[in-house]
């Protein structure tokens, strides 16, 4: 899915398409043979190729790879779900040692190739055509997956990335040097839509376009919240605060020009189908997560479930997003709200109806099945009905909470104008976004039907404002510290699942909120993972630049902009 990426990816990709099972929509998976069609068709796979890495399954598979080295890449972000507190590995499964015990390799996650290639098609959407609407979306979405590529691994090939067999062993650039550059290339894809805007001649991609449809002021706030995100990701380091100065001016400069909000989520559906042809056409987060067209679940509905430390945090604080999250069950065995032996949690709520539902979860590297105290194993929780709506459901690249958080950060800071008071209304908004994308339904209390006399239930918050009104449990803080805390926070909860990478991201950046380690026996991590390897396919055909990068320690090599 590449133009011409870093051209000794293509020694260990073998250009043999024949006998390879297409993905929906999926653009050519060689660097150096990438698609040629209409500028048109051009962005609306490469498009569908971003949803695809950003909310999985992004496996690309790899025809006839070296000895050594792995036939599929891409991940998913899971291993980000799961150390940010969202999913733990399946109990019914063996351990995943390199994700609960942190033995992950070179081999195991590769999140490189399927951004290259992502940005490769977008190059050949930007040389195929001059209309300037074109070239700035393909401007836009390359910024977007180089800023994907540092926020993995720090340094990567920049400059001397995507030249084909002309630059076989392309040379790193510093992430902190790329992000600058990156805010240029936004600011001039801005300039080039706005351009365009005064042309009567300049095509609109339209339909074509899957994201925004056209709406080319949609694709100007996408970029302009891309820029707020590079200069906020910079705002926690005291050691480059001259580099974040600039961001900082540079994104300030554009504020006027809006920003993705409430009602301008960036969301991608080139329309999908409850279908499993061509590789699977569902939206790809429900492909991940959830079913099959004939009801089989899908891989990482069976591997993967919920995460005590989500579910007790969502639980403990009345919030009604548990049951849109995670799904609940009625199960009397459950909703009795037992004692469970150490690893696991219930969390038992009212709904609306007046009955109730039980989510059940384990910690991080919990090997054994919830499990009460009279030795009755419970089902734990998978995925509810508000990650996982539909098979037909919009793919999320940014979502309005996402950027609201993002937007009330930036106030806080002063990278934008207003102030704390701008922060709250923007934190209160972000959390409403939430609820109405989680389809958090209210709650009217009522006389629990079949509770057993002193149970403990949690009566859900009426409504969002009932979370956040004065001394509620997200109400806004006295002090710009807490305030931080509770905007990290409260972007965690929504981020959860589809936004698991940033997540993990923001976690790095500002240690919020303090997620636990693996429990599982023998994991003894001295704190989170701090970054991923290189793949391995770049220490077999790029060895010399890759090891200019020194050796990379999965807990205390960290991306430039984390403390």
């Amino acid at each position: 899915m590449m133009k011409k990426y870093l051209s000794i990816i293509i020694i260990a990709l073998a250009a043999a398409s024949s006998g390879c099972k297409k993905d929906y929509l999926n653009l050519s998976s060689n660097p150096n043979n990438p698609s040629v069609s209409s500028p048109g068709l051009l962005l609306t796979g490469a498009l569908k190729g971003t949803a695809d890495i950003v909310n999985g399954p992004n496996m690309q598979t790899t025809p006839n790879p070296p000895a050594g080295l792995t036939s599929t890449v891409g991940t998913g972000y899971v291993m980000y779900a799961a150390w940010g507190g969202f999913v733990s590995q399946s109990t019914g499964f063996q351990p995943f040692v390199s994700l609960e015990e942190y033995q992950f390799t070179t081999s195991t996650y590769d999140e490189w190739t399927s951004n290259y290639l992502n940005i490769s098609n977008y190059t050949a959407l930007l040389n195929s055509t001059t209309e300037p609407n074109y070239q700035a979306i393909a401007k836009i979405m390359i910024a977007f997956d180089y800023e994907s590529l540092v926020d993995n691994y720090n340094n990567v090939p920049y400059t001397s990335a995507i030249k084909g067999t002309s630059n076989l062993n392309p040379t790193y650039q510093n992430g902190i040097d790329i992000y600058d550059d990156l805010m240029k290339q936004l600011d001039a894809a801005i300039v080039q839509i706005q351009g365009a805007a005064s042309s009567t001649t300049a095509a609109n991609p339209l339909s074509f376009d899957v994201m925004f449809g056209g709406k080319m002021t949609n694709w100007i706030k996408f970029a302009n919240t891309l820029k707020l995100k590079l200069a906020v990701r910079e705002s926690s380091n005291s050691a480059i605060a001259s580099r974040f100065a600039a961001l900082k001016t540079a994104a300030a400069a554009t504020a006027s020009l809006g920003y993705l909000d409430a009602s301008t989520p960036a969301v991608v559906n080139p329309g999908y189908l409850s279908s499993d042809a061509d590789g699977g056409q569902q939206s790809p987060l429900y492909r991940n997560y959830g079913f099959t067209a004939s009801g089989a679940t899908q891989t990482n509905n069976n591997e993967y479930q919920a995460n005590s430390y989500t579910a007790n945090f969502l639980g403990q604080n009345g919030d009604p997003r548990l049951t849109r999250i995670y799904l609940g069950t009625n199960d009397p065995n459950a909703t009795a709200n037992p004692t469970l032996l150490a690893g696991s949690a219930v969390n038992v709520q009212l709904q609306a109806d007046s009955t109730l539902l039980a989510v059940v979860s384990t910690s991080f590297g919990d090997a054994q099945p919830p499990t009460t105290a009279a030795g009755k194993t419970l089902t734990p929780s998978k995925f509810g009905p508000g990650i996982i709506p539909s098979a037909t459901m919009n793919a999320v690249i940014i979502s309005s909470e996402e950027a609201l958080f993002l937007q009330a950060e930036a106030n806080l800071d002063g990278i934008l104008p207003g102030g704390a008071a701008a922060a709250q209304t923007l934190y209160e908004a972000g959390i409403t976004a939430s609820f109405v994308d989680l389809g958090a339904q209210t709650v009217t209390p009522n006389t629990p039907v079949g509770v057993t006399p002193g149970v403990t239930v949690s009566t859900p918050a009426a409504s969002a404002a009932a979370l956040y009104a004065t001394g509620a449990p997200y109400a806004w803080p006295a002090t710009a510290v807490d305030q931080e805390k509770a905007i990290i926070t409260q972007k965690w909860v929504a981020l959860n699942l589809a936004g698991s990478f940033e997540a993990y991201n923001e976690l790095r950046r500002t240690g919020y909120p303090a997620v636990p380690t693996s429990i599982y026996p023998g994991a003894d991590a001295p704190n989170n993972v701090t970054r991923i390897f290189y793949p391995q396919i770049e220490y077999a055909t790029n060895a010399a630049n890759v090891a200019a990068q020194g050796t990379i320690d999965k807990f205390n090599s960290k991306i430039f902009w984390a403390q």
